[in-house]
């Protein structure tokens, strides 16, 4: 996958700008990827199907589908659980986030700390979701258990 320059450094163009014109007539400067050119860009990238997206993420193999064919958007948590069946790097996920239209994970929060320090260390979904139970946590895939 190409290596994108990173928002800071554009912003740091732009501020830097005499003009909006200046800054949008760099090839670089912006860019119109799609949510679902970004998964397929992934899918090849890591050498993976569909099939082991689903597998991995927990995901509903329709639902993933769905969202690969662009017919659908995820959710946050969908999100989350796609990038980590996709193999997906925290920079990587945090992309598909914003391409999804969601939040990024931010180390501020209690959740989105955990869910970070996972994706660093390679964690699968449901190991993550392990780790959020444990610290009483919502989990990515919902587990049907009543809160005491």
């Amino acid at each position: 996958m190409e290596r994108e320059i990173l928002t800071e450094d554009l912003l740091e163009r732009l501020l830097a700008a005499q003009t909006p014109e200046d800054y949008l007539a760099q090839p670089d400067s912006t860019t119109d990827r799609s949510l679902t050119d970004y998964l397929a860009e992934l899918l090849r990238e890591k050498g993976l199907k569909r099939a082991d997206v689903v597998r991995a993420s927990g995901i509903n193999g329709t639902v993933v589908y769905d969202i690969f064919k662009g017919k659908s958007r995820p959710g946050r948590d969908h999100a989350i659980m796609l990038a980590v069946g996709l193999g997906c790097d925290l920079r990587e996920t945090q992309r598909l986030l914003r391409l999804a239209g969601v939040s990024e994970l931010w180390p501020k929060v209690r959740r989105d700390a955990i869910i970070i320090w996972c994706i660093e260390h390679g964690k699968s979904r449901s190991a993550i979701d392990d780790e959020l139970w444990s610290r009483g946590e919502a989990t990515l895939l919902p587990t049907g258990r009543l809160e005491s």
